[in-house]
């Protein structure tokens, strides 16, 4: 039965990005089919129109590409059931070669076993290769396919069938690589299970997460999997968010807190209240937001598409000219043939082709795994291309509320004076009077209960009222008439927000406030200034001798205070270079939008900042940064040096040609090395943690 409209189908078989684009050529074709759009890195198929599934698995039935049925685990085929056909023609190979022994290279049975070998392990390259020759497309297996059928029309009946077997050796590499670099993706739709146990109307039952609906009760065991997002309504628990935002240290839970799918209830009993569906989950957005940034082609990968354009048919003309220039001078048709085939096969694209996606698509993987959405090959190379980076300050590079530093005492009675100031603040809802009073309920003195009478706010300055028949105030320096002591100014010099506290004759005490650094943020700015961020930059709105002092303390380049929202964006657009802006993704919209790279931090279960930011640290955790930069630095250093190892093995290999040394052989192990050695070397980012 057809599908219509906008659909969404998982296919399993792509081998090759030179596959997908055939196979998504071969669905736009169908009649029926307005757009279609393969997804290589995630296998997936995005479809605009009417298709079912046979018309889809016809459409790749070149490359044998299934359809993956939805809800149904995917789950591979064992190795002698997946490449029956490539062990079947390599013991046909293999009998070839005892035949020739046995009965001499003359005889007819060696290349009987080697056509059958060519055309046993060939057939979906030929099937593929015809189809293009007809449509008159031009990718590696077109010219594959040319080389082989040439082979045999000269007569080298082993050469071709030795090309066709090591063609499909280096697709079969190829798929294993591309598999591992789709692991990170995969390792995150497996996390979130598929069933979980809900109380409905007083009933519990075990119910599949698309079934399970906004408002249901879900109860979670200790060491069970969260299927879905919500939030607690009884019990209190430590869960381990790693998924998500790949914190490695459990966060504590209790009601009203916010739990994801996916994360692991470590040692409480939870009843938790069911806010998203299943497909509106955090998880589920993250997988489709790295699937998309999966396809978003980087700077690089649009350079070497559009270089292999042109590239193709270059090596088609070459190995033309090769085949018959010479012989029209006296050489023999026959070596001159072989050559130009060999040059044709050694100018398969495939490994500069894969050179870029392959790396792309592991380091996006990883990020995800480690707690680090990037939205897209272009924001990864310009990452690593980065020595600029702008920070908010207040959440970003600070905790984000004000904590009390020192208190000075200008009286012996300081039992009293803290009375007085606790009995003042508890009036106040200000941010400062919270956290006075946390400071005053964490300390050892048992401060009385005092009554407060006529309390009032003066404007701009702070507060007062009547105690025990006294006016007490509390506020900034301006708001008493003394002069002002030198411990005041002294922690005014160092960036903070002093709050006196005394009446109208006399100072009882002095309390210094900041809003503290992060315990991570001096050590993250080091490892920046480390890896080549050589300018880090702070805009904040705050007053410039509290920027200046945290600026000092962070060893940041430099500091620009006093900023509203569009002073920020004012600063990025005029910036000469690129800049990346770090902030939550809400106040400094407009800043993340108009720098270079945007990132938002702290942004697990925030919808608006996984939409509108380049990059997204899901833990609210600035560690995250250097590694992302690390990571960036690395796939752009990977990307280089997979294009240099793709066009360098190729061209030593044609170099071979001007000797007349150029075999078959040669040219597939040239061709095949080194779409080996790009992928293999692209793996590598995995390892980067």
């Amino acid at each position: 039965m057809p599908s219509n409209s906008q659909q969404t189908f998982r296919v399993d078989g792509i081998s090759c990005a030179n596959c997908a684009k055939t196979f998504e050529n071969n669905l736009n074709d169908i009649k029926g089919v307005n757009h279609a759009e393969v997804n290589f890195a995630a296998s997936k198929i995005n479809v605009d129109g009417s298709v079912s599934i046979s018309e889809i698995e016809k459409a790749g039935s070149f490359e044998n590409i299934k359809v993956v049925q939805k809800n149904n685990e995917q789950t591979k085929e064992p190795f002698w059931i997946r490449y029956d056909r490539l062990l079947l023609a390599s013991l046909l190979i293999l009998f070839g070669f005892v035949a020739s022994f046995t009965f001499g290279s003359s005889h007819y049975l060696p290349d009987v076993l080697y056509g059958m070998a060519s055309l046993i392990g060939g057939l979906t390259l030929f099937k593929a290769g015809l189809i293009n020759l007809t449509k008159l497309r031009f990718d590696m297996k077109t010219l594959m396919t040319i080389a082989v059928i040439g082979a045999i029309i000269i007569g080298e009946w082993r050469e071709a069938a030795v090309v066709v077997i090591l063609f499909a050796i280096s697709e079969a590499l190829e798929s294993y690589s591309m598999d591992k670099a789709r692991s990170s993706i995969r390792s995150l739709m497996k996390i979130s299970p598929k069933q979980a146990l809900i109380r409905r109307n007083g009933i519990e039952q075990n119910l599949h997460i698309e079934d399970i609906a906004v408002g249901d009760s879900m109860l979670v065991k200790p060491g069970d999997r969260i299927a879905m997002d919500g939030k607690i309504t009884h019990g209190f628990s430590s869960i381990n968010q790693a998924p998500i935002t790949g914190e490695s240290i459990p966060v504590e839970k209790s009601l009203n807190d916010e739990v994801f799918a996916g994360t692991i209830n470590q040692d409480g009993y939870l009843e938790i209240e069911v806010t998203k569906k299943s497909e509106d989950t955090t998880i589920a957005k993250i997988i489709h937001l790295v699937e998309e940034a999966q396809t978003e082609r980087a700077p690089s990968q649009a350079f070497i598409d559009n270089f292999a354009a042109y590239y193709t048919p270059v090596i088609i003309a070459i190995s033309v000219i090769v085949a018959v220039l010479p012989p029209l001078f006296g050489g023999a048709w026959s070596t001159w043939v072989y050559q130009g085939l060999a040059v044709l096969v050694v100018g398969c694209p495939c490994a500069l082709v894969v050179s870029t996606p392959v790396a792309i698509v592991t380091a996006i993987g990883n990020a995800a795994r480690n707690g680090v959405l990037i939205k897209g090959g272009i924001y990864l190379e310009q990452i690593g291309a980065l020595h600029s980076i702008a920070f908010d300050k207040t959440g970003t590079l600070t905790e984000g509320t004000p904590k009390v530093t020192d208190v000075y005492f200008y009286t012996d009675e300081r039992k009293k004076a803290l009375g007085y100031l606790k009995a003042l603040e508890e009036k106040s809802s200000h941010p400062l009077a919270i956290a006075i009073i946390d400071y005053i309920n964490n300390e050892p003195v048992d401060v009385t209960p005092t009554e407060v009478q006529q309390f009032t706010t003066v404007q701009g300055k702070g507060i007062k009222g009547e105690i025990n028949g006294k006016t007490i105030f509390v506020g900034s320096a301006e708001l008493f008439s003394n002069v002002i002591p030198e411990e005041v100014k002294t922690y005014q010099e160092s960036g903070k927000t002093v709050m006196l506290c005394g009446t109208d004759e006399e100072i009882l005490m002095a309390v210094a406030l900041r809003d503290e650094p992060r315990k991570e943020s001096k050590n993250v700015i080091k490892q920046l200034h480390n890896l080549g961020i050589s300018h880090t930059y702070m805009l904040t709105g705050d007053h410039a001798k509290a920027a200046a002092a945290l600026k000092q303390d962070l060893e940041l380049t430099d500091v620009k205070a006093g900023l509203l929202p569009e002073d920020k964006l004012e600063f990025i657009k005029k910036y000469e270079g690129n800049i990346a802006m770090i902030g939550d993704g809400i106040n400094d919209t407009p800043a993340l939008a108009a720098s270079s790279v945007g990132i938002a931090m702290g942004s697990a279960g925030t919808d608006s900042a996984l939409e509108t930011a380049d990059v997204a640290l899901m833990a609210d955790d600035l560690d995250k940064l250097p590694f992302t930069i690390k990571l960036s630095r690395r796939a752009l250093f990977i990307i280089k040096q997979n294009i240099t190892f793709a066009i360098g093995i190729k061209a030593l290999a044609l170099l071979l040609v001007i000797p007349g040394w150029l075999t078959l052989w040669i040219a597939i192990f040239a061709d095949m090395g080194a779409t080996l050695l790009v992928t293999l070397n692209a793996l590598r980012l995995l390892k980067i943690r």
